[in-house]
């Protein structure tokens, strides 16, 4: 019980080193590929969690945890962002178009995780091979789009993406201590560069001591598998961007926010479970 409490306290605070290091680099390349960073960093906590419990057999953990990382982060982390938010500014905005696009990738990530399932309780008598094919052949797809929705994000139609006037951008970021005052002093991009794969290998040795006593701890807290999964692994795992959207729209950038919350959730689905059902099928796990 001691080794795995510590373990998550020790895998949150981690991710708020990761979380404020994207912050810094954020100002540097600017707040889409900063939300990007965000994102992929935070997730890749609750990617290495899910690869350590996949090897360990926590099969159903892991699907659980995939679908808590979602909802956690299009409703508890977009909701708190949205509320805190408010309550500190009138109004707040954010980009429409940028909003549209995730949630049609969004559906389309949410219907193709949910085909191989219909197929299997529709057609029993589909051997599980012929599923398993349909589920690799299903993430091989959603890694396609993902990849395609960073070209389209970052390359062909970056400038969807623009959040506004650079000189508002660098007066809310100073009046919110995300940069010096002095707008020409940038942030140290080679020591935060460094702080990010230097936090990631600190969250895969934590994550190991986390899964190795998981089942012994939820058991004697009386937690079950369905919600250690969906509720207590996706808030440690997804820590840094709970904490980046939730203060930085406090601090008026909505557009950031949404760009981590939205973005993390589109990460999951579109990479996170397709890397995890390519590693089950590669390790011999039965993922469905």
């Amino acid at each position: 019980m001691v080794v795995f409490v510590t373990a998550a306290i020790a895998i949150l605070q981690i991710a708020t080193w990761m979380g404020t290091a994207t912050e810094e680099i954020a100002v540097v390349v600017g707040p889409t590929l900063g939300g990007l960073l965000n994102a992929t960093f935070g997730n890749a906590t609750e990617l290495i969690i899910a690869l350590v419990a996949l090897n360990a057999g926590l099969i159903e953990v892991v699907k659980a945890s995939v679908t808590g990382s979602i909802i956690g982060n299009l409703l508890l982390v977009m909701g708190l962002s949205m509320f805190l938010g408010g309550l500190r500014y009138k109004e707040q905005e954010f980009q429409p178009i940028v909003a549209r696009v995730s949630a049609s990738s969004m559906n389309l990530a949410v219907i193709a995780m949910l085909l191989p399932t219909a197929m299997n309780y529709t057609s029993p008598g589909i051997s599980f091979a012929t599923m398993q094919s349909l589920s690799v052949t299903v993430a091989i797809v959603l890694i396609g789009v993902y990849a395609l929705t960073l070209l389209f994000s970052m390359k062909t139609h970056a400038y969807l993406y623009d959040v506004g006037v650079a000189e508002e951008d660098i007066k809310i970021m100073a009046e919110s201590n995300l940069v010096p005052e002095n707008p020409t002093e940038k942030p140290n991009l080679k020591l935060w560069t460094g702080v990010l794969p230097g936090a990631t290998v600190l969250v895969a040795v934590e994550s190991e001591l986390l899964v190795a006593t998981l089942e012994e701890a939820t058991s004697k807290l009386g937690l079950t598998a369905l919600f250690t999964g969906v509720i207590l692994l996706p808030i440690v795992g997804n820590a840094a961007e709970h904490a980046t959207a939730v203060t930085v729209a406090m601090k008026n950038k909505m557009d950031l926010a949404v760009s981590v919350a939205v973005g993390s959730s589109l990460q999951i689905a579109l990479f996170v479970a397709p890397v995890l059902v390519l590693v089950g099928w590669w390790w011999g796990s039965r993922w469905i």
